[in-house]
């Protein structure tokens, strides 16, 4: 019984570490800007565990490409609910989770920079800045009311 479980799990540990693999075009391809705003974010969560890996494994070049990866998702998800042209106080349904999952890579992001070596550090600075503009933005929508 043992040996006929092994080779599944291993099947399913390859299926699930390919999903790990950080990919914007499906949520470029939505056309609902709420999913695609969602599917965004997570694809930079996913980005997050690379950069981590990445790291992990001494590859700078993989790290840099990943941290790009993860501005241009939460660049894709701001634009694309402030593409919706709703209120976010009046229409929180994408701009709440939104919020929260911008709140929740900011402090992945800001616990990973801390496991960095010290020199290695200012390569989140700018991404870090960013996520934090977007959920100060998203927080700001939500309790405010329309911008502008």
């Amino acid at each position: 019984m043992r040996t006929r479980l092994l080779p599944a799990v291993l099947m399913l540990g390859c299926a699930w570490a390919g999903c790990l693999r950080a990919d914007l075009k499906p949520a470029l391809a939505e056309p609902n800007l709420g999913k695609r705003s969602k599917l965004a974010l997570d694809n930079a969560a996913v980005a997050l565990k690379a950069a981590r890996e990445a790291y992990g494994q001494g590859e700078s070049e993989k790290v840099a490409a990943a941290v790009d990866e993860i501005q241009q998702s939460v660049d894709l998800a701001y634009d694309s609910l402030v593409k919706t042209g709703k209120n976010p106080r009046n229409s929180p349904r994408w701009f709440k989770p939104a919020e929260i999952s911008t709140r929740d890579l900011s402090k992945k992001l800001d616990s990973f920079q801390r496991d960095m070596d010290y020199a290695d550090r200012p390569l989140l600075d700018k991404v870090k800045a960013r996520v934090q503009q977007v959920h100060d933005e998203l927080l700001l929508g939500l309790m405010e009311g329309k911008r502008k």
